[in-house]
């Protein structure tokens, strides 16, 4: 008598780990089939949450159709980066308000990227917010060409120019070879940082020195970039200082 031979069935916990890079391929196509295209040309998600690590390969950091992520008002803190009004607002104070009547809110005070205005504004406990995508790079400032500024990427050797209006009263700071932080919005620079302190040398120290009785004093003082700040009475033309750049005030010497 013949017997059929049954095929062996392998059992889940039996069967090989997948390479890493077959999962990765897998989880890049359950990734890609999450992407939708809305009719103004945005990209969404079906998950609410960040778009996937392997989607950053297929589309650009800077895109302006990168879909900006939905945040509830209860995450507000400070230095949060929020869309509203077709605008980006960084975060400079909140308070969670809890009236004995009514609903709860949070009132904050914001900064507009752009303008640079400051204003209130409330929220009610629990809505909806788009958070604004601001990226961040690092970029050197190389030179002065005119009225604009030059940084530049040094990977990519990328170059990017701001006017005098975009730089604004950060220029006082601002010397060759300064690595600074761009702000990117839907692909455009919107502002910079500059490093917490910087070094700058003294090129011209005021020869009178102002003292108390015991015998301290500070001084006014030119440095490279031209701007005015006070040092201490030791700190003589030639030195180099370091300068608190959020404050405009020595913070010691080089």
């Amino acid at each position: 008598m013949c017997s059929l031979i049954q095929p062996k069935q392998c059992s889940a916990s039996a069967s090989a780990p997948l390479p890493d890079s077959v999962r990765e391929r897998q989880r890049g196509k359950e990734d890609m089939a999450s992407l939708h295209f809305t009719t103004n040309g945005r990209v969404c998600f079906s998950s609410p949450l960040r778009p996937p690590r392997a989607l950053r390969r297929f589309i650009s950091l800077r895109s302006p159709l990168l879909k900006v992520y939905a945040l509830s008002s209860n995450d507000i803190k400070v230095g949060v980066n929020i869309e509203v009004d077709g605008a980006p607002w960084k975060v400079l104070e909140f308070l969670h308000v809890k009236p004995g009547k009514g609903a709860a809110f949070i009132r904050t005070k914001m900064k507009n990227y752009l303008s640079g205005n400051t204003v209130e504004k409330t929220f009610r406990a629990g809505s909806t917010l788009d958070e604004a995508n601001i990226l961040k790079e690092t970029k050197q400032y190389t030179y002065k060409d005119g009225d604009e500024f030059v940084f530049m990427d040094l990977t990519t050797f990328e170059e990017i120019r701001l006017n005098e209006q975009n730089v604004g009263d950060k220029r006082m700071f601002l010397k060759e070879g300064t690595e600074c932080t761009l702000l990117f919005w839907n692909g455009n620079v919107i502002g910079f940082d500059l490093p917490v302190n910087v070094a700058l040398k003294v090129v011209e120290a005021e020869g009178d020195v102002k003292g108390d009785a015991k015998g301290t004093g500070s001084r006014p003082a030119k440095l490279e970039t031209g701007v005015l700040i006070n040092v201490p009475a030791f700190v003589k033309s030639g030195d180099n200082v370091v300068v608190d750049t959020r404050s405009g005030q020595y913070v010691s010497r080089a």
